[in-house]
């Protein structure tokens, strides 16, 4: 799918995983609280990756661990706390390769009668914490890596 406007920001974060989730429930916070569903769009970025399978297994986990919570009304205390420290387990720590980087492509896709929108959140996503200290690079629609950007994320499963 082709998109006649948009923003890119694109953030490196290494080998630190555990700042590459911070940023992506950051992100998601922002998405529900804001109702920015279709305008703040990410994908996870792992070039180094053995497949991309491997690198959806852990999303399909966490987010089936808490749908069974959901699901399931609590018996007891006792119940609860067990069930809590199943899911707990499994969800803590994906699955990454040791080596592998970890990137975040993130889309602003603002129409043109909400650029105030646009260029507070083009401030504010690279200022606050997660994301300061990853490098973060904005690439708009007339720069020359913009369609290779565009294919990039429109190739990221997730």
């Amino acid at each position: 799918m082709a998109h006649t406007y948009g923003i890119y920001i694109r953030f490196d974060f290494g080998t630190d995983e555990e700042k590459a989730q911070q940023a992506r429930h950051k992100l998601d916070g922002w998405r529900q609280a804001f109702r920015l569903d279709k305008r703040v769009q990410y994908k996870m970025d792992r070039p180094e990756s053995t497949s991309p399978e491997a690198a959806a297994k852990p999303a399909t986990t966490e987010k089936s661990g808490t749908s069974a919570k959901a699901k399931q009304k609590p018996a007891g205390k006792a119940s609860v706390k067990a069930e809590g420290k199943s899911s707990e387990g499994t969800t803590t720590k994906p699955a990454v390769a040791p080596d592998g980087k970890v990137g975040l492509l993130v889309r602003l896709y603002f129409s043109p009668h909400e650029k105030l929108s646009e260029q507070r959140w083009l401030a504010r996503i690279p200022a606050e914490e997660p994301f300061k200290n990853a490098s973060p690079k904005v690439i708009h629609q007339g720069d020359p890596e913009f369609e290779a950007t565009d294919q990039q994320f429109e190739s990221i499963s997730q």
